[in-house]
């Protein structure tokens, strides 16, 4: 298969009915690499299930030698391709191309999927030799000329190919990612081309690695207990045993990747608190190695130019053009359109807390390190509701299984068994065989739940093994995510934004799941990235459906199931902080578009400077809330395929909001429903135009009302009058590629 996520942290992905696929041939014989020894984990097909690597005989240095031997590989592959003196047919250039990088695939999604989760100095000097090297050997295949020359002659004919449906799609999509890659450059550009996607790709991996160490560095630590006044035992014992594992004395309080730190809603100490907030703002910021501002403005710089040698604009308009959104235009004014109204509630929201921090008799002016300790006391006053008193009721296992796991089976007819055969990176983790509702081997499924020091912030999913008809291959599916891990002998009781993420990062996975794709480069999460965050969104919905949250809520000590004025309460507040929550990510998206809008003779950027300017015009109260992500940490951007792309979470909350409100219109929760959006969105991959596949599932174009109605941005309490009116349908989608290198997460 020939795709762009060659380097990269794969993310996010069978069905009840082929999409209509052509018939596949018999899985062809895997092809051994003659500079890879027969001892390399890597060198055959793992002999698992479903080809599932094993990590129990894999070690750190056995990814370099596979990576390195995977692309001398596919190198001889896609050359005997290129080289053919036959006419060019679909079955001698896209199939065999579709065939190639077996070896590099089977390394590649391993060893990502480690590096990103349980990182060390051997695995991060093998991505740091081979980024560079996956960049050159990208500009190998999408600038080999006679490759081009055989995919653009089976453009040029398509008329006489008599092509099916899927096979059309993918000579699309291949046509245009070589297009977008630079095939149609001159040499000379072509040259400079290549500089500025090594140089990037460098850059990129570089930040991802400071980044690392910068929010392992800017843990606070603290030695005085009464410091942490507030926090549970529970809490105070993970602090205690993070302390431990860096061999310090106290205490130790983590940064999660967002600005937000979720202990700062239990923290007393303004102090500890303020203490903590400026340890996460500032962590890659301190002027030391770890520093990243010297790579985020270069990488804005060559993004820039490298846009401008093809002629567009800015990397914005040059990376949109496969996306749902298009361009640069089109996603800001999906932005823009709503700062007013969430503008508005931010600063009815920053009132209330300015008021009780006064009424309690504080001494000091509330910051955004203040907000969610006064957020959640008014939350407790108005709803009655605790988020402590909610954990109760979310211990992690039960949340998967009772939970995520019900409304799968609930809606898709899925069945799930623990397989502790089946070797993970790490220990914590948990394997599980995933059944079709005909009782089919359906793929392979795995999380790994508890936040690490080496494990990348945030929360994901991605392959192990792709899907795909062509191959024989069914999908092994992971979930990451960064949850505080308790402390021995504790119950793992997790936050309701953590049930959220899962149910989330689920979603992703049932895209996965459902892959029903005869081509792998079309396969399941294989999407847009304004479109493949729209079955995560869409899924979270089912944590309060009332059908599943009883069924999983449950009182870890006494076996009570939540009661009925807990989830009222928890419905009552749905709306509640959301200037905040909804805020910081738009700011987080329009800081992205900013940066990504630079032209390319604009020079290198003073990344504060920038950053603060770019806040300012932004039309949200930035004073009060700080975006999800300041440029410093803003890993999606910088390193993980989102660059410019950062709108696609709201953009896709607005696809996922309006298809439940199909689902609320059409019966709800039924394995009739659920079958249908399986059918005509989770199984689709990267087949149809996304707006033509939206519309055949819901009958209408997306609307951005039921998102506006679920944040109470048009009324409600604390909410500010609607946006400026704006269509409600989103434009047409264009024909998309396979997704750059990223993560499909929060």
């Amino acid at each position: 298969m020939i795709h762009q996520l060659l380097a990269a942290t794969a993310a996010i992905a069978v069905a009840t009915a082929s999409t209509g696929a052509v018939a596949a041939p018999k899985k062809a014989a895997a092809t051994a690499s003659a500079t890879l020894p027969a001892s390399n984990p890597f060198a055959q097909p793992s002999t698992l299930p479903f080809e599932t690597p094993d990590f129990s005989r894999i070690k750190d240095t056995d990814y370099l030698p596979a990576l390195l031997a995977g692309m001398a590989q596919q190198k001889t592959e896609v050359t005997a391709i290129a080289n053919q003196k036959a006419t060019p047919t679909f079955d001698n250039t896209l199939v065999p191309l579709e065939r190639s990088g077996l070896l590099l695939e089977r390394a590649g999604l391993a060893f990502n999927a480690v590096n990103g989760a349980q990182t060390n100095d051997v695995l991060q000097a093998t991505d740091t030799k081979t980024s560079p090297l996956f960049a050159a050997h990208n500009d190998f295949i999408f600038l080999n000329e006679r490759l081009f020359g055989r995919v653009k002659y089976l453009h040029d004919h398509q008329a006489e190919l008599n092509l099916h449906p899927e096979q059309a799609k993918l000579l699309d999509v291949y046509y245009k990612q070589f297009v977008h890659a630079g095939a149609e450059l001159p040499p000379a550009k072509q040259t400079e081309l290549k500089a500025y996607n090594q140089r990037l790709s460098s850059l990129q991996t570089e930040f991802t690695q400071k980044l690392l160490a910068a929010a392992k560095a800017s843990a606070l630590h603290l030695t005085d207990r009464a410091a942490l006044a507030g926090l549970s035992d529970a809490q105070i014992n993970a602090a205690a045993e993070a302390a431990k594992s860096r061999k310090l004395d106290g205490y130790v309080l983590s940064l999660q990747n967002t600005t937000q730190q979720p202990l700062l809603e239990s923290l007393t100490n303004h102090a500890t608190r303020q203490a903590l907030m400026d340890a996460s703002l500032t962590r890659a910021e301190k002027g030391g190695a770890n520093d990243t501002r010297p790579l985020i403005k270069e990488i804005a710089q060559l993004r820039s130019k490298k846009a401008a040698l093809f002629g567009a604009a800015n990397w914005a308009d040059y990376t949109l053009y496969d996306q749902m959104a298009q361009n640069r235009a089109t996603a800001i004014g999906f932005l823009d359109r709503l700062a007013p109204a969430v503008a508005a509630k931010q600063q009815r929201e920053a009132a209330d807390i300015r008021a009780l921090a006064k009424q309690q008799g504080a001494t000091f002016t509330p910051t955004a390190a203040d907000w969610t300790y006064y957020a959640e006391q008014i939350r407790k006053q108005r709803y009655a509701l605790d988020s402590d008193q909610l954990k109760q009721y979310f211990e992690f296992n039960k949340v998967l299984e009772d939970g995520v796991f019900y409304a799968a089976n609930q809606l898709y007819g899925l069945t799930f068994k623990e397989r502790k055969d089946i070797p993970t990176w790490n220990a914590d983790m948990r394997a599980f065989q995933v059944y079709d509702a005909d009782g089919k081997e359906l793929a392979i499924f795995m999380i790994d739940p508890w936040k690490r020091d080496n494990k990348n912030g945030g929360a994901w999913m991605s392959n192990l093994v792709n899907q795909s008809y062509l191959r024989g291959t069914k999908p092994v599916i992971f979930n990451v995510e960064n949850f505080a891990k308790p402390a021995p002998g504790q119950p793992a009781l997790i936050s309701w934004d953590d049930v959220t993420t899962m149910f989330h990062e689920f979603g992703h996975a049932l895209h996965g799941m459902f892959a029903a794709q005869t081509y792998p480069t079309l396969q399941g999460t294989n999407v847009a990235r304004d479109f493949v965050e729209f079955p995560s969104q869409f899924n979270e919905n089912w944590a309060l459906d009332p059908k599943i949250l009883p069924h999983y809520a449950v009182n870890y000590k006494t076996g009570q199931t939540i009661p009925q004025d807990l989830v009222n309460k928890i419905l009552a507040a749905r709306t509640f902080n959301q200037g905040y929550d909804v805020g910081e990510v738009l700011e987080a998206a329009h800081l992205d578009l900013d940066w990504h809008s630079l032209p390319a003779t604009a020079p290198l950027q003073d990344v504060d400077k920038f950053e603060a300017d770019a806040l300012a015009k932004s039309g949200y109260d930035v004073a009060d809330v700080p975006p999800r992500y300041r440029s410093n940490y803003f890993l999606h951007i910088w390193s993980n395929g989102y660059s410019a792309g950062y709108y696609a979470y709201p953009w896709t909350r607005m696809l996922g909001q309006d298809a439940f409100a199909w689902f609320q219109s059409h019966g709800g929760l039924t394995r009739a429903n659920g079958q249908r959006f399986r059918n005509m969105v989770l199984s689709r991959g990267n087949t149809l135009e996304y707006g033509e596949m939206y519309r055949a599932f819901a009958g209408h174009d997306p609307s951005i009302q039921p998102y506006i109605d679920y944040y109470g941005l048009g009324g409600g309490e604390s909410a500010a009058p609607a946006p400026a009116p704006a269509p409600a349908a989103v434009p047409p989608a264009a024909p998309v590629e396979t997704p750059k290198k990223g993560e499909r997460g929060r």
